[in-house]
């Protein structure tokens, strides 16, 4: 059979197989020479103490080398730095369809009463996500409704007389702005106006409002349009 070593333990197997070979050679000299003629009894205690020895040598290379293979398994490290490099983050987002622009809002007005007390729509959930506190502002994009229709006088509707907003939940962490109330409608224009002061960081900050809308009796039949912008910027 073949054997593979490595180069530190060449040298205990050679003492072994050497030793081996010594004692087996010594062995059959001896049992060849009592078979030749008798011995005195100092020879043969001379050869038993030659033979102890070799057996005394194989012993140890055998248990040194057996303290070799005993020792514990080499290991080495290595290492590396891992660095995160975040940038300031911030989404604010329409809950029922998880986007920046929201569903329409289309408020009906089918009778007397509708036109005199207002329609209020159903509630509209946002959310924000920022690793920094925040403010909320909102506005319309323009102080006159785009109006649609087939009326040729009369369209000009104002969106600070008629259209208002209401908070009706806020778990931004913040406050409502001083525009702006959790148990009344106030109006807005195209100015930016503070809805939500010193907003926490959080990956769920959210609210929802609802809208009011009060025409009265000066407008004819059409669709009257405008886009309400909310708007989240980190302090």
């Amino acid at each position: 059979p073949f054997y593979l070593f490595e180069a530190g333990e060449i040298l205990f197997h050679l003492c072994v197989i050497k030793a081996k070979q010594k004692l087996r050679k010594g062995l059959k000299q001896n049992k060849n020479k009592q078979n030749r003629s008798p011995k005195s009894k100092t020879q043969r205690a001379n050869k038993n103490k030659t033979m102890k020895k070799l057996l005394l040598i194989a012993a140890v290379a055998i248990g040194f080398q057996t303290a070799i293979f005993a020792q514990s398994n080499a290991s080495g490290t290595a290492q590396q730095n891992v660095q995160l490099a975040l940038s300031n983050a911030l989404e604010i987002k329409f809950n029922s369809n998880n986007s920046t622009t929201g569903p329409t809002v289309t408020l009906p007005f089918n009778s007397v009463t509708d036109f005199q007390n207002g329609v209020i729509s159903s509630d509209i959930d946002l959310y924000v996500r920022s690793n920094k506190n925040f403010t909320v502002t909102v506005n319309s994009s323009s102080n006159q409704f785009t109006y649609t229709g087939s009326a040729s006088q009369n369209t000009t509707m104002s969106v600070p007389s008629v259209l208002g907003i209401m908070v009706t939940s806020n778990n931004t962490g913040g406050s409502i702005g001083n525009n702006f109330s959790s148990n009344s409608f106030n109006n807005i224009n195209s100015n930016s106006k503070t809805l939500f002061q010193n907003c926490t960081y959080g990956g769920n900050q959210n609210f929802t409002i609802k809208y009011k809308a009060t025409p009265g009796f000066n407008s004819p039949s059409g669709t009257y349009s405008t886009d309400v912008i909310y708007t989240a910027t980190q302090q």
